[in-house]
């Protein structure tokens, strides 16, 4: 029986929704992909009783899509649109050079750094993660669809968002899509707690997705360009051109507001989240909503920011490739220089400060007070710099899924269809049948098998994540 293909597109001039949505009946199979103009887009296929049921769910679908403005047109035609990524007229430091202890060279400008107490993760602009351990030495390569926006953590699970609109788990073998965002949300960050993703995006707006990526709000904030987003178990905390707002992440009540500068990044400790503004200063809120407690200044604006725990130290990072620290009651206590641009993103560990930066390093700053001192009077280490791999490694095979016929070692998973769309529960003993699985999304077939290496329930339960290598189950 021939192949039936409808191919619809909505495209906002105004910069809004550019988005298609593709409907292919074949037989009895309904298969329908959907995002990003130009992108491959999210894949959902459905069996029916016969090809006259499928083209009428097809028929049904198409409708649909045209009441909300779609139009009949030529895939290839409209081109994709760029993405918005932060661009930093970067000047170099007049400050004394930081005490360098290694930096890596990632071929791109990096906005993704996570570091925990094994290794050194940095993404950058051409979709590339690179893993190092904590001497710089290269552990991994993957390499991702487009670039990389944020990489962020959830409990074991390491997710990197990317200009694609796709969230990607990083936690197996190969990176699988866990989260897909709405094509027309131009993501500019990310956030994630026990499953919940937070995304800020350029028009200045705010949503909750659960793990099933499915909106459980989504609102406009009271500015534009939020770079800031930050998830915990009360609230979503959203900064913008306007300020800083705390959001119930049940609801998306807007719960309290403070003006500050127009903010460029943001962090959280456990009573208070720091913004980093456009108006040369980090400020820390508490997450009660009070008036900002105190403010750190800087002497350009602040594009990233960071705390050792509990806000102890505070640190910066300006447009001028300067690095600051100040004390928690807001004395500056130095300002040195990168070396090696300006300070995308960084993160506070065990004494160690590491920057991703404009020209795509990531680099180790020893931050210990023997080693600032001495950096303050002319005395740095000699810098050990370490080459990205010459060649980049193919794109993941995000789709691709081994099959095997023995169940062996692990957990049974079986993806089912509920309500029109696939969900998958654990078929092994000692789970509970109703909870779903937050399972990648790329390779989800109606009844289909597959063995997982670990299921975990969430922190906030309700649900569990699959973990770890995935093989399908013959």
């Amino acid at each position: 029986m021939s192949q039936e293909t409808t191919y619809l597109e909505l495209s906002e001039v105004d910069g809004g929704a550019h988005k298609f949505y593709e409907v292919v009946v074949e037989d009895t199979t309904l298969t329908v992909r959907y995002g990003r103009i130009g992108d491959q887009g999210q894949v959902k296929t459905s069996g029916y009783a016969d090809n006259a049921r499928a083209r009428a769910a097809a028929a049904k679908k198409i409708g649909e899509k045209i009441r909300k403005g779609y139009a009949p047109a030529v895939r290839g035609v409209r081109q994709k649109r760029s993405v918005s990524r932060r661009q930093i007229v970067s000047t170099r430091s007049t400050a004394r050079t930081a005490p360098v202890l290694w930096r890596y060279d990632s071929g791109a400008p990096a906005f993704g750094i996570f570091i925990d107490g094994r290794t050194c993760m940095v993404g950058n602009e051409r979709g590339v993660i690179t893993t190092l351990d904590h001497d710089a030495r290269v552990l991994d390569q993957v390499r991702l669809p487009d670039g990389v926006k944020c990489i962020v953590a959830d409990d074991a699970w390491i997710y990197a968002g990317c200009d694609d609109g796709n969230v990607y788990d990083l936690s197996g073998k190969i990176p699988r899509v866990a989260y897909a965002i709405a094509p027309d949300i131009d993501i500019y960050w990310l956030d994630i707690h026990d499953g919940v993703l937070g995304v800020s995006d350029a028009d200045g707006g705010i949503a909750a997705i659960d793990h099933e990526d499915e909106f459980l709000w989504r609102r406009a904030g009271r500015g534009r360009s939020a770079w800031m987003v930050r998830c915990d178990a009360d609230a979503v905390y959203h900064g913008d051109s306007t300020g800083v707002s705390g959001y119930d992440w049940r609801t998306g009540r807007e719960l309290w507001h403070t003006r500050t500068g127009s903010v460029l990044f943001g962090w959280q400790e456990r009573d208070a989240v720091f913004a980093g503004t456009a108006t040369r200063e980090v400020v820390r809120i508490g997450k009660d909503g009070r008036a900002a407690s105190r403010t750190y200044r800087a002497d350009a604006p602040v594009f990233s920011c960071a705390t050792a725990s509990d806000g102890r130290y505070v640190f910066a990072g300006d447009s001028q490739s300067s690095i600051y620290c100040f004390a928690a009651d807001g004395t500056r206590l130095w300002k040195l220089g990168t070396g090696c641009g300006s300070a995308y993103s960084m993160q506070y560990h065990d004494e160690r400060l590491y920057v991703v930066t404009t020209s795509g390093h990531l680099a180790c700053i020893d931050a210990s007070e023997p080693a600032i001192r001495a950096a303050e009077a002319g005395t740095v280490p000699e810098v050990v710099d370490v080459k990205a791999p010459a060649r980049l490694p193919e794109p993941a095979a995000f789709t691709q899924v081994e099959v095997v016929a023995d169940a062996g070692d692990g957990v049974i998973v079986e993806c089912v269809e509920q309500g029109g769309r696939l969900r998958v529960h654990v078929l092994s003993t000692g789970y509970h049948r109703d909870w779903s699985v937050q399972f990648p999304k790329g390779i989800r077939e109606p009844g289909a098998r597959y063995l997982v290496t670990e299921v975990r329930e969430s922190g906030r339960g309700g649900f569990y994540r699959a973990y770890g290598d995935i093989r399908r189950l013959r």
